[in-house]
Order: C-alpha cells, then sequence, then structure tokens
C-alpha cells in the first residue's frame, strides 16, 4: 500500500473517531470530549488532504519519468560513450609517448 493511501486511510479513520467522539461528547454535555472529537476530525481532514497530495505528487512523478526516461537513459549513454572513448585516449597517448621515447 502506498504511503499516499495510508495516510488516507489513516485521515478517514480519525475523522470518522473524531465525529463519533464528538456526538458523544456532546450527548453527555462534556465540552472537552466533545472537542477533542472536533480536533480529530481536524486532524483527520488535513491527513486525507496529505494523502491526496502525496498521491497526486507521485502520479506527476510517474508520469514524468516516462515521458522523460528515453531521453534520460540516451544521455547517460552518451555521457559513458565520451568517458571511455577519452579514457581510450588517454590511454593510447600515454602509450604513444611511452613507446616514442622507447623509441629513441
Amino acid at each position: 500500500m502506498s504511503t499516499a493511501t495510508e495516510h488516507t486511510i489513516k485521515g478517514k479513520f480519525d475523522e470518522v473517531a473524531g465525529k463519533v467522539k464528538q456526538t458523544v461528547g456532546e450527548a453527555l454535555h462534556d465540552d472537552k470530549t466533545a472537542n477533542a472529537g472536533a480536533a480529530q476530525q481536524v486532524k483527520g481532514h488535513a491527513e486525507q488532504a496529505w494523502g491526496s497530495v502525496k498521491g497526486a505528487a507521485q502520479d506527476k512523478a510517474a508520469e514524468f519519468k516516462a515521458e522523460h526516461q528515453p531521453e534520460a537513459e540516451q544521455k547517460g549513454h552518451d555521457i559513458r560513450e565520451s568517458i571511455t572513448s577519452t579514457a581510450a585516449n588517454v590511454k593510447n597517448h600515454i602509450q604513444n609517448a611511452v613507446n616514442g621515447d622507447r623509441d629513441k
């Protein structure tokens, strides 16, 4: 289960539990319990909103990755080719210099 879904589920639980707590507090004329229930509902709404934000961000990141991955893979390949080619050129240059000194 994704963390976005976990936040959404936890938020829904807090929302429902808070509503029950608020209702019980109001029925018993217990302001402290009723207020705690209202606060728990707010917490639940915030947690659900955070889950929605995380889910949207994960979706957007996956979309971006899918769209740009082939381009990034090609760029990575090109960089690796450039590095290995440069290393081979340096090696050849050093070998030529060493062989040139030996011939003298």
